[in-house]
């Protein structure tokens, strides 16, 4: 007997740079029973962004590079990735398109829908609806977005927030149409080097045992506000007799005048920050950190705060996107409304001078994440979906 023909998923993402995308993507790429046949593609970073190639090499997958898909709209650079991504689809003869995150969803989307694929599914990392670009632009973004929602099958928001601002606030798609699936990890690393890592990697970082470690990981673009994040340290350093340093992990088109601040700062108190760009250990990394902060104006599912509580690292961010998922606030970290400074560097100062509460949050981080953002419940909740989406499809 003929073995039955396995569903064949075609999987584009924007770009392979570090963050939340690339591991669903990869987790759903290798993990995904046997009924099912993948194909992960996707473009390359940007200028000032490091690659994250080596998280689809440590479980086992070479993806298909689209070197035509570009962050930034052309119609020259649209145009080619638009018509690549097509003759994938005619080659391939997926069942599923699935997108993740803007550029993708775009150029996916629409080349599914010209070869009639019979399932489109499109998730938000994150949206581009505010805090990057201005007025007129935004409106164009929310407009296309509307009219690709009305076509897919299905639209996959990373959290219930999310869910909210695309049906309530953004007004992308009715609520029925969308389906909250949380992304997932492999967590137990970070967990493990906690221990045993711990007082290593401080000292390959030349911490002292008494000083207060504090880092922050993310793109140095302006949706993360590291403006704001120095203004934090800046009066913490200025109040506070306890000895902290600082960690600002990552890359981007803000990278100078970030190190400008920095020398600025530096200079009144000591080499005290240091910029480090990208760490690709960076579960080794948080093992030494104390403290791990978040001032972004806009996120998705902010994988650096998953990554430090399953690290036992307390954790200070700003109120926005997910982070209400992925944060027990006041129990893993606190939580702070975009732009109050001023009560930023409190809590910043009760995580830097009162060690009982960090080990204390640093107990509470690893049990509440453990099993809430695991690959394995990510790739059984996708499955269901994909299922029930190609039943509706009359597929089988």
């Amino acid at each position: 007997m003929e073995d039955k023909r396995k569903i064949r998923v075609l999987r584009i993402i924007n770009r392979f740079n570090i963050g939340g995308p690339t591991y669903n993507a990869t987790f759903l790429t290798r993990y995904m029973s046997d009924d099912f046949e993948t194909l992960l593609v996707g473009g390359l970073p940007e200028e000032g962004e490091k690659d994250s190639l080596h998280i689809t090499e440590k479980y086992g997958l070479e993806p298909l590079i689209l070197s035509e898909m570009q962050r930034d709209p052309g119609l020259s650079s649209d145009r080619k990735a638009y018509k690549r991504i097509k003759q994938l689809i005619k080659e391939f003869r997926p069942d599923i398109v699935h997108t993740h995150a803007s550029k993708a969803g775009a150029l996916g989307r629409r080349a599914a829908f010209a070869c009639k694929v019979p399932v489109v599914v499109h998730t938000f990392h994150g949206h581009v609806f505010h805090s990057y670009f201005g007025q007129l632009r935004t409106i164009i973004y929310k407009t296309i977005e509307r009219r690709l929602a009305r076509r897919s099958s299905g639209i996959i928001a990373v959290s219930e927030l999310q869910r909210k601002e695309l049906t309530t606030v953004h007004k992308i798609c009715d609520p029925e149409k969308i389906r909250v699936i949380p992304l997932g990890f492999d967590l137990q690393s970070f967990n493990t080097e906690r221990s045993k890592s711990r007082n290593a990697m401080r000292t390959e970082l030349g911490l002292a045992e008494n000083e207060v470690a504090i880092a922050i990981i993310g793109r140095l673009v302006p949706v993360k506000d590291h403006a704001f994040f120095l203004a934090a340290i800046e009066k913490l350093m200025d109040n506070t007799s306890v000895p902290v340093r600082v960690f600002i992990v990552g890359d981007g088109t803000e990278r100078n005048r970030i190190a400008q601040e920095v020398e600025r700062i530096n200079n009144r108190f000591g080499e005290r920050i240091l910029m480090t760009s990208w760490i690709t250990e960076i579960a080794k990394f948080n093992a030494a950190m104390d403290v791990i902060c978040l001032t972004s104006k806009n996120e998705g599912t902010p994988v650096s705060l998953i990554e430090a509580q399953a690290s036992g690292v307390p954790v200070l961010t700003t109120d926005v996107g997910g982070v209400r998922d992925v944060v027990l606030e006041n129990e893993t970290g606190f939580i702070v409304d975009v732009g109050d400074l001023e009560n930023y560097v409190t809590k910043l100062g009760i995580l830097v001078e009162d060690e009982k509460n960090r080990i204390k949050m640093s107990q509470n981080g690893w049990n509440f994440v453990r099993d809430k953002f695991h690959y394995t419940r990510l790739v059984s909740d996708m499955e269901a979906y994909y299922r029930e989406l190609l039943e509706n499809k009359g597929k089988k």
